[in-house]
């Protein structure tokens, strides 16, 4: 078998989120049906992780196999494109080697959230409209903290089925970038709904609802209630995930 990267971007406003679900369309089912009609033959895919209804991704990865090797990568971008609705777009299709898995090889993941001060009719569902002074210093305060531990029960979802809720946090910090603030974090894995509920417990701080010494507790605390509530989805970006060079399968000069 032949196993290819897909990369792509998405607005998941009008999705139930990236894995299939029983209640209304997903990204997954969108490519897939995409990828089958176009190929003749039924294809599955493996995204490098799950998003949840209206989060939105920048780069998305995921895996698929063909028993015939493909060649005209930038062809089959084409078409899948103008077959696919206008909310998602594939980026490029790239050979990788076998057994090389979207998720399980992924070295890191990055997200970023959006937050707005400022009112705005035309990125109502891409960013979160939030008109509260908020201290974005403190805010960074309480990010570097983040980085004393590795063990964020507090921020996982409930009855979630990881088997561990150690996390290596590799970068997060908030910077602001026109009228938006911008909250950017990089891990080797991330919980169900830990970016959102991250962002939602620093609001509390950035309000001064919650001190730099509360935060700290509250990570300790390994106990979803003591964090702050999950900001909404449609601010929520993954905006890439890396691999090894090894997955990657190179074409030698002239073959």
């Amino acid at each position: 078998m032949n196993r290819y990267f897909i990369y792509l971007a998405y607005n998941g406003a009008s999705f139930c989120g990236w894995q299939y679900q029983p209640n209304g369309a997903s990204v997954q089912q969108c490519i897939e049906n995409a990828l089958s009609t176009i190929l003749r033959k039924p294809i599955s895919i493996v995204g490098a992780g799950r998003t949840d209804a209206g989060v939105h991704a920048t780069e998305m990865v995921a895996h698929f196999e063909v028993e015939i090797p493909l060649y005209n990568f930038e062809y089959l971008c084409l078409k899948l494109n103008r077959f696919l609705p206008k909310d998602i777009c594939i980026h490029r299709i790239i050979p990788v080697a076998e057994g090389a898995h979207a998720r399980f090889h992924a070295l890191s993941r990055k997200y970023q959230y959006h937050l707005s001060l400022v009112k705005d009719p035309f990125r109502h569902e891409l960013h979160y409209y939030y008109p509260v002074p908020l201290d974005f210093d403190l805010m960074n305060q309480a990010c570097e903290i983040l980085f004393d531990y590795n063990d964020y029960t507090s921020f996982s979802k409930l009855h979630s089925d990881a088997k561990t809720n150690i996390c290596h946090l590799y970068e997060a910090h908030w910077k602001q970038e026109g009228s938006e603030w911008v909250f950017t974090i990089c891990a080797d894995r991330f919980l169900r709904n830990m970016v959102r509920a991250v962002v939602g417990t620093l609001i509390e701080v950035g309000r001064g609802k919650l001190t730099l010494e509360g935060f700290r507790k509250v990570i300790e605390a390994k106990d979803r209630g003591a964090a702050g509530t999950s900001v909404p989805g449609q601010g929520l970006y993954l905006v890439e995930v890396t691999y090894p060079e090894d997955v990657f399968i190179v074409k030698k000069e002239g073959k």
